[in-house]
């Protein structure tokens, strides 16, 4: 293979991880740092060396894969990163939750597009932070005007890039952001990302007021825990979750199945419990990074094994039928 397809390779497969987004950035300069280079200067071990982005382990990654072999780095993440499999991954069409470096994200809107596109996506929506999520540079009003004057030029006949926002959901149920300004947006995921351990009658109001607002699409990670990886864990928010699913089933909003690993959420049990209310699904990546948006493997294979019906998920839906709904 090409050193530098085997560099890039190596990149996508780490950033699976949210604990290897440096070493997955290191291999991402080593395969710019020889994007333009023959084989034969590839060859030149000491102008390689020299290289600015070019460490041991990019060297070796380098040397086998012109030797003709898979470099054994690869090899081992291959083996550890195998896609979970599940006859539901073939029906998706697309992911409506992802982040670029305009938020807390690592790439570029272009190298988060050229991944959704190698992985067959026909659209992508485009979801960075709202303004108070201050750790994650969420996008001010004045940001988000300048992200949608460039999302259109990301789009093709093939391919389609979808504005959008994962906006915060404040104490009191409103959207963090101006709400003329949400209604611009193709998408409006809605999320909570403080006070998670808010008591659940009060929790239980502020989730039934964002999903009642008309300005969201999707509910983002409902419980908001984390059950494995380096953050640690996170015990779910509390709430009347049959409360909280039926407002969604009134109101068309879809429940998201965030396909992070280190989340898992919903918990099984409110998957089922939102089925049994009505609810409409969103399948997403939650990616940061463009090897993210491969774990929509993982929530499809888990999808699957909860017993979420296909026409029940609508990123499974061609995109002219997502845009009539995303515009009710």
């Amino acid at each position: 293979m090409k050193p530098i397809d085997a560099l890039r390779e190596i990149a996508t497969l780490l950033e699976r991880e949210r604990a290897s987004r440096y070493r997955s950035a290191a291999f991402r300069r080593a395969a710019a740092a020889i994007e333009d280079l023959s084989d034969d200067e590839l060859r030149d071990d000491a102008s390689l060396r020299r290289r600015a982005g070019i460490g041991d382990s990019s060297f070796r990654v380098i040397h086998e894969a012109l030797a003709g072999e898979v470099p054994a780095y690869l090899a081992e993440l291959r083996d550890r990163f195998a896609p979970a499999r599940s006859t539901l991954r073939a029906k998706l069409r697309g992911d409506l939750h992802c982040h670029s470096n305009w938020s807390d994200g690592t790439t570029s809107i272009g190298e988060m597009v050229d991944a959704g596109r190698a992985l067959g996506h026909e659209y992508l929506a485009l979801t960075d932070h709202s303004p108070r999520l201050r750790v994650a540079n969420g996008l001010s009003a004045q940001r988000l005007r300048a992200q949608l004057d460039e999302v259109p030029s990301f789009s093709d006949d093939r391919f389609t890039l979808l504005s959008g926002i994962e906006v915060d959901i404040l104490d009191d149920g409103r959207l963090d952001q101006e709400r003329m300004l949400l209604a611009r947006l193709d998408v409006v995921v809605a999320s909570v990302h403080s006070k998670l351990r808010m008591e659940s009658s009060a929790m239980t109001r502020r989730l039934v007021a964002a999903v009642s607002s008309g300005q969201a699409h999707v509910l983002g990670h409902v419980t908001g825990r984390l059950v494995r990886g380096e953050r640690g864990t996170r015990p779910a928010s509390t709430f009347d979750a049959r409360a909280v699913f039926a407002a969604c089933a009134a109101h068309d909003v879809a429940v998201e199945i965030n396909a992070r690993p280190e989340r898992e959420d919903p918990p099984s049990g409110l998957i089922a419990l939102a089925l049994a209310e009505g609810c409409l699904f969103s399948l997403d990546s939650d990616a940061h990074a463009p090897g993210q948006l491969g774990l929509i493997d993982e929530g499809a294979a888990r999808a699957e094994r909860t017993g979420v019906p296909p026409e029940r998920i609508i990123t499974t839906w061609p995109l002219d039928r997502l845009r009539d709904w995303l515009a009710r």
